[in-house]
């Protein structure tokens, strides 16, 4: 890939508490090889002929944004289950429709489009939480990881990276109850049978990574947690776990093993540096303790928390207690990663009935580099050399950023005010368009497949 150069009207730099003004951006091979802010007009080192060549990218640049929790084929539940009364247990049901009409051709249409919809909002690089393994009934597919592989592909259209977050499933409730319905065809039968699958998945394009995931204490049981963490581990792969979404999966726990589901896990030996706990809503003092200390990370959902009418998380004190902060779009009823960052803020607003828990900083640094290093991409997330050339840049002239400072998009823009977006070195979205993919169109007629 040739070297490129892109002339940033600002960019945000690591280590820097705002944005810098006027800064050229080299890459070659995916790479950024050099980041240089301009004095006075002109490059030190590089005169007029370097800047003659360089895309100029009006906006804040910043480096790709990451959603480190999806499940892509909840997008075709949108406007379709936000109406009414009812909870987190009721919304599951109208999922459950849509997962039993699934089959890797129409995951992979389904998941293309709602991957394009991710690069037009910024995404370079997403956590596929996926337990949708197998046959409606049960039965493996011919090829077992023949729905990961749609996924892998799906990305790779998109135009984005992919850590496939391969899902351990195996019960219904915390004290074993089977799996029956539409919720058979996530199951491997055990955590070694599930190990077995996922060994022999390995993507061979360089979009995407294998990581592990422990679907919740409800769908594996305690005997079995250390058999996926010694696995991820053994791997060097991340690991990620639903946690506390819901009181009734503590209260569940509490019955049955006598401890939080936090507990269990560090009982267990899941918790760590490589492990990132999916939501934690509802947690304890002590579990806050076991996250922080374990340096367990901590991906928040807000949009979907708040859909769901699942609760606020104390947020702050999960960042205080030591446990880094990412960010995740879950049930796609929203896809912006602008409005999941501000909600951090704004819920703890409404949670504590005080201003100013999170600086523009902390909430930039949860949606782009501890977002990456959640999904085990620790070389993105950065505008600095060596890193890869991953580039989102944000309109700064639409009715919603007009008179911003540009410290303040967080707290202006939103998904629609994306102009350009550079993905390892190559341009996924122009103007706002999508190079490859007619997003709108192929939404809607992936959608009406599986739920007409």
């Amino acid at each position: 890939m040739p070297l490129t150069r892109w002339l940033a009207e600002y960019a945000w730099l690591p280590d820097h508490a705002e944005p810098t003004r006027d800064v050229l951006i080299e890459a070659e091979d995916g790479r950024i090889t050099a980041v240089t802010p301009l004095v006075g007009g002109g490059a030190p080192m590089a005169g007029v002929e370097v800047l003659r060549d360089a895309v100029r990218l009006p906006g804040l640049t910043l480096p790709g944004l990451a959603n480190a929790h999806s499940h892509a084929f909840h997008r075709a539940l949108r406007g379709r289950t936000h109406g009414g009364r009812g909870d987190f247990w009721s919304w599951r049901d109208g999922m459950y429709d849509v997962a039993a009409r699934l089959d890797p051709d129409t995951y992979l249409a389904l998941a293309r489009a709602a991957y394009a919809e991710m690069a037009l909002a910024g995404i370079t690089c997403v956590g596929e939480f996926h337990y949708l393994h197998h046959g409606p009934d049960g039965t493996p597919y011919a090829d077992p990881n023949a729905m990961g592989a749609a996924l892998v592909e799906a990305a790779a259209h998109a135009g984005i990276r992919l850590t496939l977050l391969d899902t351990c499933y195996l019960t219904a409730t915390v004290d074993g109850a089977p799996l029956t319905g539409p919720q058979r065809r996530f199951g491997d039968g055990d955590a070694l049978r599930w190990a077995e699958r996922v060994s022999a998945f390995a993507p061979d394009d360089d979009h995407a990574r294998t990581g592990a995931a422990i679907h919740s204490v409800r769908a594996v049981p305690a005997e079995q947690l250390a058999t996926v963490a010694g696995w991820a581990d053994r791997n060097g792969m991340p690991l990620h776990v639903h946690l506390s979404e819901q009181p009734a999966e503590n209260d569940a726990c509490r019955a049955l093993h006598g401890c939080t589901p936090t507990r269990l896990l560090a009982d267990h030996g899941v918790l760590g540096r490589h492990t990132t706990a999916v939501h934690a809503t509802h947690p304890t003092g002590a579990d806050l303790a076991l996250l922080g200390e374990s340096r367990t990370g901590i991906c928040l959902c807000p949009t979907t928390e708040r859909d769901l009418a699942d609760g606020i998380g104390p947020a702050r004190r999960m960042a205080e207690a030591g446990s880094p902060l990412s960010l995740g779009s879950d049930s796609h009823a929203v896809v912006d990663l602008f409005e999941e960052a501000r909600a951090v803020e704004l819920d703890e607003r409404l949670r504590t009935r005080r201003r100013g828990h999170f600086s523009p900083v902390e909430l930039f640094t949860a949606a782009t580099v501890a977002g990456h290093a959640a999904l085990g991409w620790a070389d993105a997330g950065r505008l600095a050399v060596g890193d890869r050339a991953d580039l989102v840049t944000v309109r700064l002239d639409s009715a919603r950023t007009a008179g911003v400072p540009p410290v303040g998009a967080f707290f202006a823009a939103t998904a629609a005010d994306i102009s350009h977006v550079v993905v390892d070195g190559r341009v996924v979205v122009a103007d706002g368009r999508h190079r490859t993919v007619d997003v709108p169109t192929e939404l809607r007629d992936a959608i009406e497949a599986v739920t007409s």
